[in-house]
Protein backbone atom coordinates (compact mmCIF):
# COMPACT_ATOMS: atom_id res chain seq x y z
CA UNK A 1 0.00 0.00 0.00
CA UNK A 2 1.75 3.37 -1.08
CA UNK A 3 2.34 5.72 1.64
CA UNK A 4 2.57 8.97 -0.82
CA UNK A 5 -1.06 10.11 0.36
CA UNK A 6 -1.32 13.66 1.25
CA UNK A 7 -2.16 14.77 4.65
CA UNK A 8 -5.34 16.77 5.26
CA UNK A 9 -5.54 20.37 6.04
CA UNK A 10 -7.28 19.93 9.17
CA UNK A 11 -6.45 17.00 11.80
CA UNK A 12 -7.97 13.58 11.61
CA UNK A 13 -10.00 12.99 14.77
CA UNK A 14 -10.02 9.88 16.12
CA UNK A 15 -12.29 7.24 18.91
CA UNK A 16 -10.61 4.43 19.89
CA UNK A 17 -13.11 1.81 21.18
CA UNK A 18 -11.60 -0.99 22.94
CA UNK A 19 -12.30 -3.05 26.13
CA UNK A 20 -8.86 -2.60 27.31
CA UNK A 21 -7.08 0.10 28.45
CA UNK A 22 -3.70 -1.09 27.71
CA UNK A 23 -4.08 -1.41 23.71
CA UNK A 24 -6.40 1.72 23.58
CA UNK A 25 -3.23 3.48 25.06
CA UNK A 26 -0.36 1.71 22.96
CA UNK A 27 -2.70 2.88 19.73
CA UNK A 28 -2.99 6.27 20.93
CA UNK A 29 0.24 7.24 22.12
CA UNK A 30 1.53 5.61 18.42
CA UNK A 31 -1.44 8.13 16.65
CA UNK A 32 0.04 11.26 18.92
CA UNK A 33 3.17 11.56 17.27
CA UNK A 34 1.39 12.23 13.87
CA UNK A 35 0.49 15.93 13.28
CA UNK A 36 -2.47 15.23 11.57
CA UNK A 37 -4.31 13.35 13.33
CA UNK A 38 -5.68 13.98 16.94
CA UNK A 39 -7.47 11.14 19.32
CA UNK A 40 -10.21 13.04 20.85
CA UNK A 41 -12.39 10.24 22.99
CA UNK A 42 -12.13 6.67 23.95
CA UNK A 43 -14.78 3.38 25.18
CA UNK A 44 -14.50 0.08 26.30
CA UNK A 45 -17.73 -0.99 25.31
CA UNK A 46 -20.89 -0.70 22.31
CA UNK A 47 -22.91 1.72 24.31
CA UNK A 48 -19.86 3.78 24.47
CA UNK A 49 -18.86 3.05 21.07
CA UNK A 50 -22.13 4.72 19.91
CA UNK A 51 -22.04 7.70 22.76
CA UNK A 52 -18.78 8.80 21.87
CA UNK A 53 -19.66 8.76 18.16
CA UNK A 54 -22.76 10.71 18.76
CA UNK A 55 -21.36 13.12 20.99
CA UNK A 56 -17.65 13.52 19.38
CA UNK A 57 -18.45 13.12 15.85
CA UNK A 58 -15.17 11.59 14.87
CA UNK A 59 -13.98 11.36 11.27
CA UNK A 60 -12.81 7.80 12.19
CA UNK A 61 -13.72 5.15 15.01
CA UNK A 62 -10.93 2.56 15.86
CA UNK A 63 -13.26 -0.59 17.30
CA UNK A 64 -12.54 -3.70 18.08
CA UNK A 65 -15.26 -6.10 16.59
CA UNK A 66 -15.09 -8.37 20.19
CA UNK A 67 -16.63 -5.55 22.37
CA UNK A 68 -19.05 -6.30 25.85
CA UNK A 69 -22.69 -5.37 25.51
CA UNK A 70 -22.81 -4.70 21.62
CA UNK A 71 -20.66 -5.97 18.93
CA UNK A 72 -18.39 -3.75 16.45
CA UNK A 73 -20.60 -5.05 13.72
CA UNK A 74 -23.61 -4.28 15.01
CA UNK A 75 -22.54 -1.01 16.38
CA UNK A 76 -21.23 -0.36 12.71
CA UNK A 77 -24.66 -0.96 11.50
CA UNK A 78 -26.05 1.23 13.85
CA UNK A 79 -23.98 4.25 13.34
CA UNK A 80 -24.59 4.05 9.38
CA UNK A 81 -28.52 3.52 9.93
CA UNK A 82 -28.15 6.48 11.57
CA UNK A 83 -26.33 8.54 9.21
CA UNK A 84 -22.81 9.07 10.47
CA UNK A 85 -20.76 9.77 7.99
CA UNK A 86 -17.74 8.72 10.83
CA UNK A 87 -15.99 6.03 8.86
CA UNK A 88 -15.02 2.72 11.07
CA UNK A 89 -11.83 0.96 10.72
CA UNK A 90 -12.44 -2.61 12.58
CA UNK A 91 -9.28 -4.04 14.51
CA UNK A 92 -9.48 -7.67 15.25
CA UNK A 93 -7.92 -10.75 16.44
CA UNK A 94 -9.95 -13.16 14.18
CA UNK A 95 -8.47 -13.51 10.72
CA UNK A 96 -11.56 -14.59 9.48
CA UNK A 97 -13.23 -13.84 5.31
CA UNK A 98 -16.93 -14.48 6.51
CA UNK A 99 -16.08 -11.89 9.43
CA UNK A 100 -14.48 -9.35 7.49
CA UNK A 101 -17.65 -9.48 4.51
CA UNK A 102 -20.07 -8.82 7.74
CA UNK A 103 -18.21 -6.18 8.94
CA UNK A 104 -17.78 -4.34 5.61
CA UNK A 105 -21.45 -4.62 4.71
CA UNK A 106 -22.14 -3.21 7.74
CA UNK A 107 -20.69 -0.61 6.25
CA UNK A 108 -17.16 -0.62 8.17
CA UNK A 109 -14.31 1.20 5.51
CA UNK A 110 -11.72 -0.94 6.62
CA UNK A 111 -10.76 -4.75 8.10
CA UNK A 112 -7.22 -4.97 10.04
CA UNK A 113 -5.46 -7.41 12.28
CA UNK A 114 -4.52 -6.20 15.95
CA UNK A 115 -0.79 -7.17 15.34
CA UNK A 116 -0.97 -4.30 12.46
CA UNK A 117 2.37 -1.81 12.29
CA UNK A 118 1.78 1.31 13.49
CA UNK A 119 2.71 2.79 10.39
CA UNK A 120 0.33 0.49 8.07
CA UNK A 121 -2.87 1.68 10.77
CA UNK A 122 -2.02 5.66 10.14
CA UNK A 123 -1.55 5.09 6.55
CA UNK A 124 -4.99 3.20 6.54
CA UNK A 125 -6.49 5.79 8.86
CA UNK A 126 -5.73 8.61 6.10
CA UNK A 127 -7.04 6.98 3.42
CA UNK A 128 -10.38 6.08 5.22
CA UNK A 129 -10.33 9.72 5.76
CA UNK A 130 -10.21 10.32 2.52
CA UNK A 131 -13.25 8.17 1.78
CA UNK A 132 -11.45 5.18 -0.02
CA UNK A 133 -11.58 1.58 1.52
CA UNK A 134 -9.12 -0.39 2.91
CA UNK A 135 -9.12 -4.51 2.60
CA UNK A 136 -5.89 -6.83 3.29
CA UNK A 137 -3.88 -3.93 2.04
CA UNK A 138 -5.46 -3.14 -0.82
CA UNK A 139 -7.27 0.26 -1.17
CA UNK A 140 -10.30 0.39 -3.17
CA UNK A 141 -12.87 3.09 -4.22
CA UNK A 142 -16.87 2.79 -3.43
CA UNK A 143 -17.38 0.96 -7.03
CA UNK A 144 -14.60 -1.39 -6.52
CA UNK A 145 -15.25 -2.58 -2.67
CA UNK A 146 -18.88 -3.19 -3.47
CA UNK A 147 -17.64 -5.61 -6.49
CA UNK A 148 -14.73 -7.12 -3.92
CA UNK A 149 -18.01 -7.47 -1.67
CA UNK A 150 -20.31 -8.97 -3.77
CA UNK A 151 -17.89 -11.59 -4.94
CA UNK A 152 -16.87 -12.92 -1.59
CA UNK A 153 -20.10 -12.97 -0.79
CA UNK A 154 -21.40 -15.44 -3.77
CA UNK A 155 -18.09 -17.25 -2.62
CA UNK A 156 -19.50 -17.84 0.62
CA UNK A 157 -22.99 -17.96 0.69
CA UNK A 158 -22.72 -20.38 -2.69
CA UNK A 159 -25.99 -21.92 -3.29
CA UNK A 160 -27.98 -19.88 -0.48
CA UNK A 161 -26.67 -16.78 -2.45
CA UNK A 162 -30.05 -15.90 -3.34
CA UNK A 163 -31.81 -16.59 0.11
CA UNK A 164 -28.89 -14.18 0.69
CA UNK A 165 -30.89 -11.51 3.61
CA UNK A 166 -31.71 -14.72 5.44
CA UNK A 167 -28.53 -16.51 5.00
CA UNK A 168 -25.74 -14.32 5.26
CA UNK A 169 -27.13 -11.17 7.55
CA UNK A 170 -25.60 -10.69 10.84
CA UNK A 171 -27.95 -11.32 13.37
CA UNK A 172 -30.03 -8.89 15.26
CA UNK A 173 -29.45 -7.74 18.22
CA UNK A 174 -32.22 -9.44 20.15
CA UNK A 175 -30.70 -12.94 18.56
CA UNK A 176 -27.06 -12.11 19.32
CA UNK A 177 -28.57 -11.40 22.92
CA UNK A 178 -30.08 -14.71 22.98
CA UNK A 179 -26.98 -16.78 21.79
CA UNK A 180 -25.21 -14.74 24.35
CA UNK A 181 -26.87 -16.75 26.67
CA UNK A 182 -26.50 -19.94 24.85
CA UNK A 183 -22.80 -20.09 25.36
CA UNK A 184 -23.53 -19.42 29.00
CA UNK A 185 -25.18 -22.68 28.88
CA UNK A 186 -29.05 -21.55 29.44
CA UNK A 187 -31.79 -23.40 28.33
CA UNK A 188 -34.39 -21.93 26.37
CA UNK A 189 -36.52 -21.56 29.40
CA UNK A 190 -33.74 -19.60 31.34
CA UNK A 191 -33.57 -17.47 28.31
CA UNK A 192 -37.04 -16.45 28.32
CA UNK A 193 -36.99 -16.04 32.06
CA UNK A 194 -34.27 -13.87 31.79
CA UNK A 195 -35.41 -11.51 28.83
CA UNK A 196 -39.31 -11.71 30.13
CA UNK A 197 -40.27 -13.15 26.66
CA UNK A 198 -42.08 -16.42 26.25
CA UNK A 199 -40.60 -19.97 25.60
CA UNK A 200 -42.04 -19.89 22.23
CA UNK A 201 -40.05 -16.81 21.05
CA UNK A 202 -36.82 -17.82 22.28
CA UNK A 203 -37.60 -21.26 20.22
CA UNK A 204 -38.75 -18.92 17.35
CA UNK A 205 -35.43 -16.97 17.75
CA UNK A 206 -33.40 -20.08 17.48
CA UNK A 207 -34.78 -21.18 14.53
CA UNK A 208 -33.99 -18.45 12.91
CA UNK A 209 -30.08 -18.04 14.63
CA UNK A 210 -29.50 -21.51 12.99
CA UNK A 211 -30.71 -21.13 9.34
CA UNK A 212 -28.87 -17.56 9.16
CA UNK A 213 -25.24 -19.29 10.44
CA UNK A 214 -26.15 -22.83 8.62
CA UNK A 215 -25.61 -24.69 11.89
CA UNK A 216 -27.35 -28.01 12.99
CA UNK A 217 -28.02 -27.03 16.70
CA UNK A 218 -27.39 -24.14 19.40
CA UNK A 219 -23.58 -25.80 20.31
CA UNK A 220 -22.20 -25.40 16.84
CA UNK A 221 -23.99 -22.05 16.99
CA UNK A 222 -22.50 -20.92 19.74
CA UNK A 223 -18.86 -22.23 18.95
CA UNK A 224 -19.60 -20.97 15.35
CA UNK A 225 -19.96 -16.80 16.78
CA UNK A 226 -17.18 -17.97 19.62
CA UNK A 227 -14.93 -18.10 17.40
CA UNK A 228 -15.70 -15.21 15.29
CA UNK A 229 -16.13 -12.89 18.56
CA UNK A 230 -19.85 -12.13 17.64
CA UNK A 231 -20.17 -13.28 21.21
CA UNK A 232 -18.24 -12.94 24.31
CA UNK A 233 -18.35 -15.60 27.46
CA UNK A 234 -17.06 -12.26 29.55
CA UNK A 235 -19.47 -9.83 28.68
CA UNK A 236 -20.17 -9.17 32.57
CA UNK A 237 -16.17 -8.18 33.01
CA UNK A 238 -14.80 -4.77 33.58
CA UNK A 239 -12.45 -2.81 32.05
CA UNK A 240 -9.27 -4.37 33.09
CA UNK A 241 -5.34 -3.79 32.51
CA UNK A 242 -4.46 -7.38 33.23
CA UNK A 243 -5.58 -9.35 30.93
CA UNK A 244 -2.28 -11.12 29.26
CA UNK A 245 -4.76 -12.40 26.48
CA UNK A 246 -5.05 -9.17 24.76
CA UNK A 247 -2.07 -6.82 25.40
CA UNK A 248 0.13 -10.09 24.40
CA UNK A 249 -1.40 -9.07 20.54
CA UNK A 250 0.12 -5.65 21.11
CA UNK A 251 3.23 -4.43 18.95
CA UNK A 252 2.87 -1.12 19.77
Amino acid sequence: MSTSTAKPDKKIKIVIIDDHRIFRQGIQLNLEFENDISVIGHGSNGEEALERVRKLEPDVVLMDINLPIMNGIHVTRQLKSEGFPTRVIMLTAYDDAEQMMHAMRAGASAYCPKEIEPDKLIEIIRQVNLGRYVVNGQVMGQDAVDEWIDKGVREIAGPYYSDLDNTFSPLSPREMEILQHVTRGLSNKEIANILKISHQTVKNHMTSILRKLAVEDRTQAAVFALRRGWVRVDDDSTDSDSDERKSSQLRY
